[in-house]
């Protein structure tokens, strides 16, 4: 019982000591925060803003595009050939690598949809093997009739010699019959001359079909290597090494599997410079006045802490935009990244600071240590217990210049005593200085 009562007043003295010393650091702690000093260096005025970094060029991947002469079926027998008419249409992606993949040239990028062109293909393979049949049966005709027609021409040329025998001997019969013999003669003659000339046209309109069904079957031989060659692009491949990033859409979003190409935009995926980067920033239009070309620019990316680089302001929008959850204007501005880094990636975040101005040697202190009273003259509290009225100059987010009045290294409030409005008001001589 005894010793539990000595562990009791042990506990109660180590929580009564812990208790003092929170109480000493806290107060110190407060002490430290309720003043500061006034700052003498470099002051910048800035306008910052969160942004995005991109590549200022980069290569288009693109999906199989159709020509115009596809498209009107130019060479290949249009709609009524033994070709076609490859139709334009969207085309869905249906697998894609992921973005930021690091690849080779030649290397596999996505796969589109073959269906719809596979169908295609599969009727323009069955339409050239009726084309391919009907130029055999084409030639085969052809071969068969004129055969027979040439048949008749040798059977004719016989006829023209036995009326030519006939009229021969027919010398030593009387007239009538010499007459009768002529006639025939005569009639075989034109027989076989009217023989000989339908054989030239119809071999001729034999060429003619033969030479069409070969013009068809060829058009449809181009039309399906068309279409296969087609099909082989639907497999999209790096045309060069780099790092592959997702196209982004007109409305911010981005093309992955599932998205449709259209005709008129074939762009399956980008391939980055990394080698110039830029990083596009919107700036409101209250401070976009302030930006000018040519400003340079501190760049912190939230993926690298602790980083920082430099850029310099390349080109200012005259025409802001609204941007979605903001009903304030907002002007774009594109800031160039110096140099080189390979840390640097596309769509990496930026916080952007453009230096609007720079002013090496200032005095400055902190906007919350700035007061004014009811006639609208600025003061500090200083911890001598005074008033000081200062003459101010350009500010930032944070600080602002005080061109008069304080020194480097006075302590000033920056939460002064609830009762700083009874000390006395010092630095009057300022007043004629301020504006």
């Amino acid at each position: 019982m005894k010793r539990s009562r000595i562990i009791t007043v042990i506990v109660i003295v180590v929580i009564t000591i812990a208790l003092i010393v929170f109480n000493k650091i806290t107060s110190k702690s407060n002490k430290d925060n309720t003043f500061t000093e006034v700052k003498r260096g470099l002051f910048e005025i800035t306008v910052s803003n969160a942004g995005k970094l991109l590549a200022e060029n980069s290569t288009d991947i693109r999906g199989p595009e159709i020509n115009q002469n596809e498209q009107q079926g130019g060479g290949r027998g249009g709609r009524g050939g033994g070709g076609g008419m490859m139709r334009a249409q969207n085309l869905e992606i249906q697998d894609i690598v992921a973005e930021g993949t690091i690849v080779q040239e030649g290397d596999y990028i996505a796969q589109l949809d073959r269906s719809d062109y596979t169908n295609t293909l599969t009727e323009a393979q069955q339409r050239l093997e009726t084309l391919q049949n009907n130029l055999e049966m084409t030639i085969l005709d052809t071969a068969v009739t004129l055969s027979s027609l040439r048949d008749d021409i040798t059977n004719q040329r016989y006829a023209v010699q036995e009326a030519k025998i006939t009229f021969d001997e027919s010398k030593f019969e009387p007239p009538a019959t010499q007459r009768k013999a002529e006639i025939n003669l005569n009639k075989q003659q034109r027989a076989l001359d009217q023989a000989l000339r339908s054989y030239s046209l119809r071999k001729a309109q034999a060429l003619t079909d033969i030479a069409t069904a070969r013009k068809r079957l060829s058009d449809g031989q181009d039309y399906v290597a068309s279409l296969q060659d087609f099909l082989a692009k639907f497999r999209i491949t790096a045309p060069k090494a780099g790092i592959v990033m997702y196209k982004e859409e007109f409305n911010g979003t981005k093309r992955k599997v599932g998205s449709s190409l259209n005709p008129f935009d074939m762009v399956v995926a980008t391939m980055p410079d990394l080698s110039s980067m830029i990083s596009k920033v919107y700036v409101s239009e209250i401070e976009v006045n302030k930006v000018n070309v040519g400003q340079k620019t501190v760049i912190t990316i939230d993926a690298l802490p602790g980083k920082s680089i430099n850029g310099t302001v390349t080109s200012v929008a005259n025409v802001g935009e609204v941007l979605p959850n903001s009903d304030a204007k907002m002007f774009e501005v594109i800031i160039k990244v110096d140099g080189t880094d390979s840390e640097l990636r596309p769509e990496m975040t930026s916080w952007n600071k453009i230096i609007i101005n720079s002013i090496d040697d200032a005095i400055f202190v902190p906007l919350e240590c700035v007061h004014a009273g009811s006639d609208g003259i600025p003061y500090v509290v200083r911890k001598n217990k005074t008033r000081q009225v200062v003459v101010l100059g350009e500010e930032n987010d944070k600080n602002v210049i005080v061109k008069q009045g304080l020194e480097e290294g006075m302590p000033i409030y920056v939460v002064p005593p609830v009762d700083f409005n009874k000390f006395r008001m010092v630095g009057q001589n300022l007043l004629a200085n301020i504006q």
